[in-house]
């Protein structure tokens, strides 16, 4: 049996790992955040490869792999073909035995060419650990929270197809503020997405004459997708809190590069087969239109409360959004995406189908 380990990766153990030792310093870090370890027991016979899916790297210990071919081979940890994953395109063992007790370390496949096709497209330049990128760059290691390992493998930019990563990378301009710098003024219209490079802002909205605070965002916080999304005017005013930079899109951009590639549309037909198959109804309308023709068993979260309520949302629950017209319910879709829930869009909203259908539902 398989019997989980501490985990105790950093850096430096995965340099002489192949290809990982291609990758730069920051990038090495991201890498070290998604590994887990694993111990096979040497009393173990011959049992069917136990990985699929995985990249995985013998660090100590001597296992016998072998293939459907009537080949074998003993690989041992720390040394020759071990300094590779244990299985390649075209060669993965059918079963393995441990001949010693066997020590591995363990990726998830699809995060870890994530991150490494992230860290392939910035600039050559930038990759040595004495260079520092220029002002003008985008690089992403250095977006400490958007662009962090878990955003970029199970988040936002998971989504994103390989394609559009360089031009989303050239896209963004990075803007210099002060403290007490407004971004984003309530009621006015809506014509950028913001990414906090550094620095700290606050969130507020007027209400009946009065300034209430909503939230602070800190470096890797994202803020504008709503009005650009709902191409409605902005709800709230965010000013800078410190000096600090920030990563802008203009709205083009961001619809073609972000928005299109995050929203998954679904019709009431697969809606209702995902939702039969343990998805949730969320409706992000406010409570007064939900409890009018809401789909039955419809959790209700209204898109201005939906921020705050993301930290109580289970994430191994899929969620269908819908709201009237789909207006809404794309903000709040993207949203869930960009925080790494899935999350599917009614297309058209309820009115699409007719509130009649839309009840029966």
């Amino acid at each position: 049996m398989t019997v989980p380990t501490a985990p105790s990766v950093t850096p430096e153990s995965l340099r002489h790992l192949s290809p990982l030792g291609n990758l730069g310093a920051d990038a090495l870090a991201q890498v070290a955040s998604l590994a887990h370890n694993q111990r096979l027991d040497r009393e173990l016979d011959d049992m069917p490869y136990p990985w699929p899916h995985q990249v995985v790297y013998l660090l100590h210990g001597e296992l016998k792999l072998g293939y459907a071919q009537g080949m074998s081979k003993v690989v041992v940890g720390g040394s020759g073909t071990a300094l590779a994953p244990l299985a390649s395109v075209g060669m993965e063992p059918s079963h393995i035995r441990p001949i010693t007790q066997a020590d591995l370390l363990c990726f998830d496949e699809n995060a870890l060419d994530i991150l490494v096709t992230w860290d392939q497209m910035v600039p050559a330049h930038q990759h040595g650990n004495d260079v520092q990128p220029s002002s003008a760059a985008t690089d992403w290691r250095n977006m400490s929270g958007l662009f962090d390992a878990q955003r970029l493998t199970f988040g936002t930019f998971s989504s994103l197809p390989p394609a559009h990563i360089e031009s989303l990378l050239a896209s963004f301009e990075r803007q210099t503020v002060k403290a007490g710098d407004v971004i984003v003024r309530q009621n006015e219209p809506g014509d950028f997405y913001y990414v906090i490079e550094r620095g700290r802002a606050q969130v507020t909205r007027s209400v009946a004459g009065a300034s209430i605070d909503l939230a602070e965002l800190k470096a890797g916080d994202a803020f504008g997708e709503e009005a650009l999304i709902a191409e409605t005017c902005r709800n709230a005013t965010v000013a800078m809190k410190t000096d600090g930079v920030l990563l802008r899109l203009n709205s083009a951009d961001f619809t073609r590069l972000l928005r299109e590639p995050l929203l998954h549309y679904v019709d009431m037909n697969q809606a209702k087969g995902r939702v039969a198959a343990g998805a949730v109804w969320l409706d992000v309308r406010f409570p007064v239109e939900c409890r009018h023709d809401g789909l039955p068993g419809a959790l209700n979260i209204p898109l201005n409360e939906l921020r705050d309520a993301l930290a109580s949302l289970p994430r191994d629950k899929e969620y269908i959004v819908y709201c009237q017209t789909g207006r809404r319910s794309s903000a709040a879709a993207f949203l869930l995406s960009q925080r790494g829930f899935r999350a599917g869009l009614l297309a058209g909203g309820l009115k699409s189908m007719g509130c009649v259908e839309g009840l029966a539902a």
